[in-house]
Order: C-alpha cells, then structure tokens, then sequence
C-alpha cells in the first residue's frame, strides 16, 4: 500500500521547479481557518502562535461535543477524547516534518538549478586553466553532503521558511494515485463542511424563532421535545420553516462561490472573539446553576452505542493537520514547535473537558440538543433576552461568515483536481459548473436532514479520518523516503516528529484504516438516524 502511494523522490523531483508549479490545497475549515490569519512574510511570535493554533482547532465542532459525550458516557468519552487527541497531536508532528522535508527539497532544487545555470555561463565565457583548477576544486566541494556544507553558517537546509500546502506536499511525495486520493478526501471533507453549516443555520433560527411564538417563548432549552411536524407559525410546520431559512441561506450566501472571496482578515478576528465570548458566557453559566444545586445531569459512565458519533465529533473537533502550512510557517522561532504544539493540545483537551462535563452535568441527557447553544435560550437557564438570543443566534452570525470561504476552497480544490498542464477552462465550465457542483450536494443533504451529531460524526469519522490519520502517516513515510534518496541516510531532519520510528506510522495507520471499518460496520449494523 505504501509504495502504491510514494513515488521514487528523484524522479518526481524533476518535475518540481518551483515552489509556484504546484497549485497547493487552500486550507480549508470554518472558523479553524489558518488561511488569512497572516500572509507568508508575516512573522509573529511563538506564543502567538499557540494562540492561533488553539483558535484553529477550537470551531464549531465543540458545540456538537456535549451532546456526543452525553450519549457515549462520561468515563468513555474521557478516555476517548484523551486517546484521539494524542493521536491528532501525534499525525501533527508528522506533517510538521513532512514540511520541513518539502522546504528541504524546494532549496536543494534551486541549488541545482543555480549550479546548472553557472555551468552554462562558464561553458559559454571560455575559461582558463586556473578556472579550470577553481572549478574542478568547487565540484569536488559540491559532492560533500549537502549538511556538511551547511554547518559553516549557512541557515539549516530544513529551516520552514516557506509555506507548502499539504496539497503541494502530496504533489511532491505521492504519486498520481496518492494525489487524487488525497483530494478526493479533501473535498469530501469540505462537502461534509458545508452541509454542516447548511443545517446548522437553519436549525437554529428554526429553534429561536419558533420559539418566540405563541406560549413556546422560552422553551428551546426546558426539554421540551418538538417533532418537525408540529407547527411553528401558523399552518407553517417546523420542516417548513427549517427549510425556508435554508432556501433564503442558500440563495444568500450561495452566490459568493461563484466569486473570490478576498481580504476576510477581520471578519475572522470577529467571528473568533464571538465565539469566545459565548463558549465563556456558556461555560459560566453551567457552573452557575451546578454550584447552586440546579444541575439535573447524571449522566452514565459507558454506553458504547454512542462511540460511533463521539468519534467522528472528536476528530472533528481536533482537526487541524490541513492548515498546519499556513499557522506553523510564519512563527518566527521553530525550534521547539513541536513543544508548543503539545502545550496547546493539553490546553485544548482540558477546554474540550470542561465544556463538555459542565454540560452533561448541568443538562439533563435527553434535553442535551445537538447545537448545545440552543439550551441557553430557556428563561429558566439565563433571564437576559439579549444574551439568550446571542448565544440562540451565534451560529448563525459564526458560519454564514465562514461559508463563502469554504464553498470557494471547495471550488479551487475541484479546479485543481481537474487541471492539466497548460490548460484552462471554458468560461461556462469555469463560471458555472464548478461553482454548481461545490453548492448544490451540500444544500440538499442539509434538505434531507438537519441532524447535526450524525453530520458531524459522519464527516469527522470518514474524510476527518483520512486528512488527521492516514495522509499525515504516509506524507511521513514519503518525506523520511525521498529525504534519504536525494540528502543520504546520514541526514536528520532538525523537525523530524518525536514519534520517528517507521511502527508508529503503522499504528497510525492500522488504527485509521480500523477505525473506517468499525465505523462502516457499526452504520450498516445498526439503524440509521440520517
């Protein structure tokens, strides 16, 4: 399997020039979007990047979480919890090396390339016998191993100086099956995306406005259990009306990805203090009523029914691998990432923790919604309007904003998948049918259903398990390959992963292609919610 996806590192080299040759994956994933939060020149601090990095991974999928840890039990939910962000961390490092094994390869290129050109000037000059003498003794230097050279003062040849998408990484390392596969889970990934934030939106002004009509003004959150038939306004079911706020959703928003959508800087400065400011306002408001002894949660240790769910909305929530290029690059000093990135995973998992066991412990199971912001629209949680329709309506101020943008990396990873050297597209093809085929299969799954947990687990088990486990795994295994082919087996990679012997990357392995079967096998055994 390993070598139906790497190719001979030599080889494929020949057809790397640049770094600009490679159309790379834009980074996808809402409010986890490293994509402008800086440009490639804009070096910022270590300790600035811890902050970016914790903004990248904590998005909407911690909403989904309390719900997932409810039904999989406590103590089940914990130790999975612990084990996949181990294991997210792990694959993180991985594609940390595979990066700085890629800006390796892009240097060594240019030398060549540089050394090639001032062959043919000399050849073209003429040269004396004392030139002659210079340049047989700068040969002879050249044919030292690349490091040795590099340890007189030069900076260290795998220095991440230069932003490679994990889309340029698997043009480099994998070969054209490798390729297509990698973005064919992109994209599968994005589609699960959008069809997220295509149900989330509607479910929760369905929820809040519904809600404000006749004797239901405060009754989103008491447990109140609504069916999609029963009627919101009028004759208008609750179907009706999640389906008319997904019509006006996508003919609001759908006409962005027929464009670019440019200069989004601080709208997501924007979107991000927003969503801190109601994961604070929600987290405080659970310890609130638990120290006052109105918790009604009591949840279970175990219910292994529930894992299937818990697992993807867990490696949906840890996602980060395919925006690493675009956070780690400009932090200014490298040399203990990997530290860092440990640091921001603890920091992480305890906020993951805390979230969730506030919520199952302040709410009751069965009360426990999919969009755990809509249990703080009851009176009886917070008698404030203002910060119950803030926290109601918050998804939908959070991914309307992030939908063009992922709609248009959705369409740009199609064109790229597609595109032949030399190439372009006819207008209608370019203009249109791109654009179509990126919103049209996300607006109607969101059509068909609008259950969020099952979304989120289906996205996060099947392409989240592709993109978090097993491309990081063999960029690893290519990268350490074609690092040995063109540098030599002597050379260490100064980024090479805490995990570097070759059985962690087939635990990797093992554990993501196992997780795909148990995941499959769990869906077709038992009966479906979708």
């Amino acid at each position: 399997m390993r070598r139906e996806v790497c190719d001979e590192g030599s080889e494929r080299l020949e057809a790397v020039e640049t770094e600009d040759n490679i159309s790379p994956a834009v980074a996808p994933q809402s409010s986890k979007m490293a994509n402008g939060i800086t440009d490639t020149g804009e070096l910022y601090s270590p300790y600035v990047g811890l902050v970016y990095m914790f903004n990248l991974i904590v998005g909407t999928g911690a909403l989904t979480m309390p719900k997932a840890f409810a039904t999989a039990g406590w103590l089940v939910s914990l130790i999975l919890l612990m084990f996949l962000g181990f294991m997210s961390y792990m694959t993180t490092t991985f594609v940390v090396e595979a990066m700085a094994a890629a800006n390796a390869q892009l240097r060594w290129k240019r030398m060549e390339k540089r050394k090639e050109d001032d062959e043919d000037e000399d050849s073209s000059s003429g040269v004396s016998d004392s030139d002659v003498l210079l340049q047989d003794g700068y040969e002879r230097s050249e044919t030292r191993p690349i490091l040795s050279v590099q340890r007189r003062g030069s900076p260290n040849i795998f220095e991440i100086a230069e932003r490679v998408e994990m889309g340029q990484m698997a043009s480099m390392f994998f070969n054209k099956v490798g390729v297509n596969l990698f973005y064919f889970c992109i994209i599968i990934y994005l589609y699960g995306d959008l069809a997220i934030y295509a149900a989330a939106v509607p479910v929760s002004l369905m929820q809040v406005t519904c809600s404000m009509t006749g004797n239901h003004s405060c009754s989103v959150g008491d447990g109140t259990k609504y069916n999609d038939t029963d009627k919101c306004w009028g004759p208008i079911r609750r179907i009706d009306a999640y389906r008319l706020y997904l019509a006006a959703f996508t003919l609001l928003l759908g006409p962005f990805t027929f464009f670019n959508v440019q200069k989004t800087k601080y709208l997501q400065i924007m979107t991000s203090l927003m969503r801190w400011i109601a994961f604070i306002i929600m987290i405080i408001l659970a310890l609130i009523r638990i120290s006052k002894g109105q918790a009604e949660g009591h949840p279970s240790m175990a219910n292994l029914s529930g894992i299937q769910n818990l697992f993807g909305v867990c490696v949906y929530s840890f996602m980060c691998q395919h925006s690493l290029p675009s956070l780690i690059t400009p932090i200014s000093k490298k040399k203990h990432v990997n530290k860092l990135v440990l640091l921001d995973y603890v920091l992480i998992l305890g906020f993951y923790s805390l979230l969730s066991f506030t919520a199952i412990y302040c709410f009751r199971n069965e009360t426990l919604m999919d969009m755990y912001t809509l249990n703080f629209t009851n009176c009886d949680i917070i008698n404030i309007a203002f910060i119950r329709y803030f926290l109601g309506l918050f998804p939908v101020f959070t991914i309307s904003t992030n939908f063009p943008i992922i709609a248009v990396t959705l369409r740009n990873n199609w064109k790229t998948l597609f595109h032949r050297e030399g190439g372009t597209y006819p207008w209608l093809v370019d203009r249109i049918v791109f654009p179509a085929i990126t919103l049209i299969p996300p607006v109607v799954v969101a059509f068909f259903t609008h259950d969020l947990e099952s979304l989120v687990g289906i996205t996060g088990a099947y392409a989240g398990n592709g993109i978090q486990y097993i491309i990081p795994a063999f960029l690893a295994y290519c990268s350490r390959k074609d690092t040995q082919l063109v540098f030599g087996s002597g050379t260490v990679n100064k980024h090479l992963s805490p995990f570097r012997h070759t059985c962690w990357i087939g635990f990797v392995l093992v554990w993501g292609f196992s997780c795909l079967v148990f995941v499959t096998a769990n869906i077709i055994l038992s009966e479906p919610k979708l």
